[in-house]
């Protein structure tokens, strides 16, 4: 990617007011959803012309390269913008485990078991007014 590229897609991303974006990371092949972490301008330029990612620490207000102390890189293969260019999602090589607590996805809580039930039954609703 050119630099005048990279500088066009940095410019057209709807930043928060902090300057910063969410970034998804999704394994190539897979789909699997690895983690969710923030980018800014800068550390976006980093990852497209190094390949691989670089996000922004909110806690340590400073850049960070995925896996520099740790060895889990994430190689990054493709990188998206949603309709409302406010989040990215990057395509990634992952090496390791992606979460800190050293497990593949850091999402592996999960927090509804079942579906939960329609508030209302429309169907049934919808016949019982039909013949009124």
């Amino acid at each position: 990617m050119s630099t005048s590229s990279r500088h066009d897609l940095v410019a057209s991303l709807a930043f928060d007011d902090r300057g910063l974006v969410p970034a998804i990371a999704q394994q190539e092949g897979t789909g699997e959803v690895l983690m969710m972490a923030w980018m800014n301008a800068e550390s976006l330029r980093l990852t497209l012309e190094t390949g691989w990612a670089t996000y922004w620490s909110r806690s340590r207000g400073e850049l960070w390269r995925k896996g520099e102390t740790s060895g889990h890189l994430q190689r990054v293969l493709a990188v998206h913008a949603d309709c409302d260019a406010d989040t990215l999602l990057l395509t990634v090589d992952q090496t390791g485990p992606a979460c800190h607590t050293g497990t593949r996805s850091c999402f592996t809580d999960r927090l509804l078991a079942e579906p939960a039930a329609p508030a209302g039954d429309q169907a049934g609703d919808q016949a019982e007014g039909a013949g009124r």
